[in-house]
């Protein structure tokens, strides 16, 4: 989308102390679903919104936990509810629900029919953690494989080292796929999926992989039909600097930091309807 005089108007937040604070139209969609207070033991004295806000703001930004501003909750208590509500599953939950929703405001049924897939290899640091060498790519680091819809929407996503093949992390891809989106049946997906290994893998799930390549006549840039989408939504997700590389030391943490990217798309696209 261009950014045009009405446009920056439609995306402004000029309220915001932050440009990732939750507005309050988007608080109340993720409100329900963060825990509430105890009945029992020490009344709870941080505000699950602005521990919320805090991740957001770490997310886009890029700043390691101990930079974050003064303004947020201490960077304890904000990577512990982090971890916390990936642990007890509210992420991947909220997710779940927010694709949904998202769906049905745009006048497709809540659980899709077809998907596109598509990885993507970002560097590591110093941080540690499983790691791997993508020849390919020239890249060491880990590979992101991503599910997506035909909106763009995040369906399946499955971080691992990055000398693993396309055509292997589909069949992880598909373990995952099954009990969450029954009624899928096809995937659209680049020749790096091409193999006996990855139509078996979607064979086995009930599922028709059809490869989209090139013209052979083509030269230079060519959109290609369906791959762009998921092509786009890498670059949605590129926006927010923590995913520039994969900074996280567990895979757990670079998965849940990847869902909350799609979480924040997610809650704006609706809140504005």
């Amino acid at each position: 989308m261009p950014w045009t005089a009405s446009a920056r108007r439609q995306y402004a937040r000029p309220a915001a102390r932050y440009a990732t604070d939750l507005t309050d139209a988007e608080h109340v969609l993720i409100a329900p679903h963060l825990p509430a207070p105890k009945r029992t033991g020490r009344p709870r004295r941080v505000d699950l919104r602005e521990v919320v806000n805090a991740i957001l703001y770490l997310l886009r930004s890029g700043c390691p936990w101990r930079l974050l501003p003064k303004e947020f909750p201490p960077k304890s208590t904000v990577f512990g509810y982090f971890r916390r509500l990936w642990e007890d599953s509210t992420w991947s939950t909220l997710h779940a629900l927010l694709v949904m929703a998202a769906r049905e405001q745009a006048g497709r049924a809540a659980s899709p029919t077809a998907g596109i897939i598509d990885s993507q290899s970002v560097r590591t640091t110093e941080a540690g953690g499983p790691k791997g060498y993508d020849a390919g790519k020239k890249v060491n680091g880990r590979k992101r494989h991503i599910l997506v819809d035909t909106l763009g929407l995040l369906l399946v996503l499955v971080i691992h080292t990055a000398d693993i093949q396309d055509r292997d992390g589909l069949a992880l891809v598909c373990r995952r796929l099954r009990r969450r989106f029954p009624w899928l049946r096809l995937i659209f997906a680049d020749g790096g999926y091409r193999g006996e290994t990855a139509a078996c893998a979607a064979a086995g799930e009930r599922v028709r992989l059809q490869i989209v390549t090139r013209d052979p006549g083509t030269r230079g840039f060519a959109l290609l039909p369906r791959r762009w989408v998921v092509e786009r939504t890498f670059a949605w997700f590129g926006r927010n600097r923590r995913l520039a590389k994969d900074f996280e030391a567990t895979i757990t943490s670079a998965v849940t930091m990847v869902y909350l990217a799609s979480i924040q798309l997610l809650v704006r696209r609706l809140a504005r309807a």
